[in-house]
């Protein structure tokens, strides 16, 4: 057994005050070695360090120790009477909670990789002098009280993260979730623990919010302050519009200021108050255009009439001249051009004074099945021309709005209309209607390319729109109806799958259906 010199010139046992183990509470340390000479000899070395020493000479005996006190640190020899130091490891760790360090006299190369494979903290020789030994317990020591100290500041950070309404997310060092508060998995649809290990930012953060994201969490670790950052926040960031969430980043840090390599994320929604601001500006905007509108109606009105009866005539005209053959079928061509063209300008002006102009709705029993009936019907050609199959699933006892049926008829056009548009080659058109307590709910789903995650968020917008002639004044149009009637409209898409859009609105009495 190699010496370990630990007394003082005068007696007394040494102190190395640069290697102090604890200042505060003692560190509690299991020796596990059946040769109880150096036991005693490290018992000495450790305890006037500042160490609560409890020894074992068998591996049966030091894990009845460890389950019954735990310890932060276990200097295990490696060959005892029962077992091996290497083999007593891993149960050691996880029933005691604490570090391993191996102890022997003869150790080969293979023996101290093994050692560290298992876990083991460190690997000495009992030759170390008791200053070396010190040092190593102080490392180990000061290792599990910082993890430990992390796990209890987590505890307390997860215990506040669960009664507030305020998102909390907490991520390691590779963005991948450690904590996942209640409220952030309502707002995602899933289950707290389902969300722990994933990359945050793959997970829910669309790509277009990831550059900007990512930028201001790794500046967040830089500098350790407070950072800021606005995005979208949903389970699946390639289909869903999400919710939009302001991020308050910054890491987490110890008590003597180091900074962890945990960072936390506070969220809070802001989606209604964007909502809001957005209405607010459409109403300023929907409100000017009002004034304009009115004032230019008929000053614009009356041109199309009078350019669409002068068409009439030169096409009267032209049959008068006797002009034949190819020449008379290309005129006749161009007029229609002209004619389309000013019938689509009327059209539009119509649209934008159905937006800008308000005007009380009635308020009377609508049959749904008879309103769908009659848009499908006035549709129907359109379909069939893009081959698009018809599927009605409207409530067999006569679903009643209660509302204006006029505007009823040209919100279900409206949304029909854009659905036969969308399946450019062909798909399937389905209607349906069901009645959720005080509402009556009409779904109209087509089987088209859908909407890009980027811009569904835009389509109630005036103006926007993604067709080529499109006006962006239809959804525009469905969104104002809807809301005068009390109700809401929303839009789910999948890109390759196809487009939903739900109309909620006040049902009625459900309509008598009368049968001969």
């Amino acid at each position: 057994m190699g010496e370990l010199h630990h007394k003082s010139t005068d007696g007394a046992p040494a102190r190395y005050a640069d290697t102090e183990i604890c200042m505060r509470n003692p560190a509690r340390v299991l020796i596990v070695d059946d040769n109880p000479d150096l036991v005693a000899t490290l018992e000495g070395v450790l305890t006037p360090h500042g160490c609560e020493v409890r020894t074992a000479s068998r591996g049966d005996e030091a894990l009845a120790i460890a389950r019954a006190h735990g310890f932060e640190l276990a200097l295990v020899d490696v060959k005892l009477p029962d077992t091996t130091g290497t083999e007593l490891i891993q149960p050691l760790r996880e029933i005691g909670g604490g570090e391993i360090v191996l102890i022997t006299g003869n150790a080969t190369v293979d023996v101290a990789l093994a050692a560290l494979r298992q876990g083991a903290f460190a690997f000495v020789l009992k030759s170390f002098r008791p200053e070396e030994l010190i040092s190593t317990v102080k490392q180990a020591v000061t290792k599990v009280r910082l993890k430990k100290s992390r796990e209890e500041l987590m505890r307390k950070y997860r215990a506040l993260a669960e009664l507030t309404d305020v998102l909390v997310v907490a991520l390691d060092a590779n963005n991948r979730v450690v904590l996942f508060n209640r409220k952030s998995a309502e707002v995602v649809g899933i289950e707290a623990e389902a969300a722990r290990g994933r990359d945050f930012l793959e997970s829910w953060i669309p790509e277009s919010d990831r550059p900007r994201l990512r930028e201001v969490i790794d500046d967040a670790r830089g500098c350790g302050s407070t950072r800021e950052v606005e995005t979208t926040f949903v389970e699946r960031p390639s289909v869903a519009p999400g919710r939009r969430i302001r991020w308050h980043f910054s890491p987490a840090r110890e008590s003597g200021g180091r900074a962890h390599d945990v960072i936390f994320a506070l969220g809070i929604d802001v989606t209604e108050k964007r909502a809001l601001e957005k209405r607010a500006t459409d109403a300023e905007a929907i409100s000017a255009m009002g004034s304009l509108a009115l004032n230019l109606a008929h000053e614009i009105r009356n041109p199309l009439n009078a350019a669409v009866l002068q068409l009439h005539l030169m096409k009267r005209d032209i049959d008068k001249a006797g002009i034949e053959g190819e020449r008379r079928a290309s005129m006749h061509r161009r007029i229609d051009v002209v004619e389309s063209e000013v019938g689509r300008l009327s059209r539009l002006l119509t649209e934008f004074l159905e937006l800008a102009r308000p005007r009380q709705i009635a308020r009377e029993p609508v049959h749904v099945g008879r309103l769908v009936d009659e848009v499908l019907e006035l549709e129907r050609g359109a379909a069939e021309a893009r081959s698009i199959k018809i599927v009605k699933e409207i409530g067999s006892d006569g679903f009643v709005a209660f509302g204006d049926a006029e505007k009823l008829k040209q919100v279900v056009l409206n949304v029909i209309v854009n659905a036969i548009e969308a399946m450019k080659e062909g798909g399937t058109l389905t209607a349906r209607s069901s009645v959720d307590g005080s509402q009556l709910v009409l779904e109209i789903s087509d089987s088209g390319p859908g909407i890009d995650p980027d811009v569904i968020g835009n389509v109630f917008d005036p103006f926007f729109t993604t067709k080529e002639a499109g006006t962006g004044l239809g959804l525009a149009i469905v969104r104002k109806i809807v809301e005068q009637h009390g109700g809401t409209v929303s839009i789910d898409s999948e890109r390759g799958v196809g487009t939903r859009v739900q109309v909620r609105v006040p049902s009625g009495r459900p309509a008598v259906v009368v049968t001969t």
